[in-house]
């Protein structure tokens, strides 16, 4: 049933029960595609921040040389460099950074009255 008929319906309850339905399935896509974004996020970072990234730049990649040693060597990833998952308000990236201990979802200090 397409919205014009729905709005055409003269049951509000079905319209609103519909529109429910529709929403929890939009969710549910969206929390699965930002989950993918997540994932495949925390690989790249994984598999090429040891180097560089396109985010960072590659000056790791020029400066190692045939050291190979910091390659083995897992970086922790820090919740600022996932510029795409914190786009998101809802992804996964952005729960966890709000739940850490340090995290302020504004720097308090830029605010000012002289607006």
């Amino acid at each position: 049933m397409s919205l014009g008929q729905q709005r055409g319906n003269s049951n509000p309850a079905a319209t609103l029960a519909a529109l429910v339905s529709k929403r929890s399935r939009f969710q549910d896509e969206l929390r699965n595609i930002e989950n993918q974004v997540y994932e495949l996020e925390t690989s790249y970072l994984q598999d090429i921040g040891q180097f560089g990234n396109a985010f960072k730049g590659f000056e790791g990649f020029l400066s190692s040389g045939k050291n190979t040693s910091n390659f083995k060597r897992p970086r922790k990833l820090q919740p600022e460099d996932r510029i795409f998952s914190l786009s998101s308000v809802t992804s996964p990236a952005v729960c966890t950074k709000l739940l850490s201990d340090d995290y302020l979802p504004w720097n308090v200090g830029s605010f000012s009255n002289d607006v």
